[in-house]
């Protein structure tokens, strides 16, 4: 793994997962969305309930590049506005989590 093998001339490895990014790349599914009056559906399935925006996932990267970040290797950083953490689909009611 290339964060063991650089530890050691201070170079540190991170990912970051994004999830869904209005960019180039999903131009088509937002103007599909915005035209067809179903832009609330996009991200709907995230805790957040909305898609993400470039800075986001700016904001992530100019953190792990930061001091602040300074102890963090190996890892990779899922920002998807809680996606990953959220499946299987969970419902909160009470504290308690319902399938």
């Amino acid at each position: 793994m290339a964060s063991t093998q650089l530890a050691g001339a201070r170079v540190r490895v991170n990912a970051i997962c994004p999830g869904l990014i209005e960019t180039g790349m999903t131009r088509s599914v937002y103007e599909w969305a915005r035209a067809n009056n179903k832009e609330d559906r996009i991200g709907h399935l995230n805790p957040l309930k909305r898609g993400g925006v470039p800075d986001e996932i700016a904001h992530a990267a100019l953190f792990l590049a930061s001091e602040e970040a300074s102890y963090v290797n190996g890892h990779a950083l899922v920002v998807d506005g809680g996606l990953s953490a959220s499946h299987p689909y969970n419902v909160q009611q009470y504290g308690r989590t319902a399938v």
